[in-house]
Formats: C-alpha cells, sequence, structure tokens
C-alpha cells in the first residue's frame, strides 16, 4: 500500500512513519488485493487537537477516515479504524454481489448438457405404509434379512419403534433404533 502524507503544520519524523505504516499494514491486507491501493494521510493541528483524514478509492467507492484527539498517533489510530470497518463493509458487499448461487450455476451447466444425451432421471419407489404389517422382533428380522436383503426397516415388537437392520460389509449386522 503505497501512502502519501501532507502535513498541514505537521512534521513527522522517521521514527514516527514507521509506527504510521506499521498500523497501516493491517489496513493493506484487506485492501490490496491484485492491484496495490493509494492512501493520502492529510495531518493538522487546530489549537489542541490532531486531526487526521485518510482517503482511500477502494472498489469505485472513495473511503475516508477521520479521526481527531489530542494526541496525533490516537487520532490516526482512530481513523485508520474508521476506514477498517468501512473496507470490510465494501468488501463484503462487492463479494456478496459477485457471486452467484451454487445452485444457479449447476443448472446453467445442466442446461449445456448435448441435446443427444439427456441426463438420467432419479426414480422413486414409494412405500406403502398404510398397509399394516405385524411387529417382529430381533429374531424374525435376522430370518429376513437371509433372503439377500441389504437392510429392513421394520417395527419392532418389544418397543413399538422403528427399527433399521442394516448388513455390513463384513457380514455383520448394524442395528438403527429410533
Amino acid at each position: 500500500m503505497r501512502i502519501t502524507y501532507t502535513g498541514r503544520q505537521v512534521e513527522l519524523a522517521p521514527a514516527q512513519l514507521r509506527k504510521i505504516e506499521a498500523q497501516f499494514a493491517k489496513l493493506g491486507k484487506l485492501l490490496d488485493g491484485r492491484d496495490e491501493r493509494e492512501a493520502h494521510v492529510v495531518l493538522s493541528v487546530e489549537r489542541h487537537l490532531h486531526c487526521c483524514e485518510i482517503g482511500v478509492n477502494y472498489h469505485s467507492h472513495s473511503l475516508v477516515g477521520l479521526g481527531e484527539n489530542a494526541d496525533l498517533f490516537t487520532s490516526i489510530h482512530a481513523a485508520i479504524q474508521k476506514l477498517e470497518k468501512q473496507a470490510i463493509k465494501v468488501r463484503a458487499k462487492w463479494r456478496d454481489t459477485k457471486r452467484t448461487p451454487r445452485k444457479a450455476a449447476e443448472s446453467a451447466e445442466a442446461a449445456k448438457v448435448p441435446a443427444g444425451s439427456a441426463p438420467e432421471e432419479k426414480k422413486i419407489f414409494r412405500v406403502n405404509h398404510h398397509q399394516h404389517r405385524k411387529p417382529m422382533t430381533l429374531d424374525e428380522a435376522l430370518l429376513e434379512m437371509e433372503k439377500d436383503r441389504d437392510y429392513l426397516v421394520y417395527r419392532d415388537a418389544d418397543t413399538d419403534r422403528l427399527a433399521v437392520l442394516v448388513r455390513r460389509r463384513d457380514g455383520h449386522f448394524d442395528l438403527v433404533e429410533s
């Protein structure tokens, strides 16, 4: 981040400039994306009050931070804090308006599928839950699983709750109870 200083009745020593540039480091990380930004710092003194005005152009927005205090560095720090808040707000707005939702991007890709190859439609199989089935015990469910089933959903006779019995890859079973 390039920093340009203008001092009205204020002269800064090189040590003071290094201290100020250290405070601008965080702001520089927030603002510098692909191109380098330029900040213009105007320091002035009115009676006993030190005024600091920092101006930065960011994404075609003019960000201005003003700070006033009896101490020069406190006024500069206050102006930098105000500028950071503005930069975060503008950056969030810019980021949110430039993003496209994932669903819209996926539907656009689906529309680009060639006309000869239609995407496969998912099939939905409805289970007749109105058919009253008698509750089963765990042993009966295991006997039912021997008919080359991968899973079985049944109503437990002891607890009268739904249970799912799933065959694992190692041949054992997992029981999920509701």
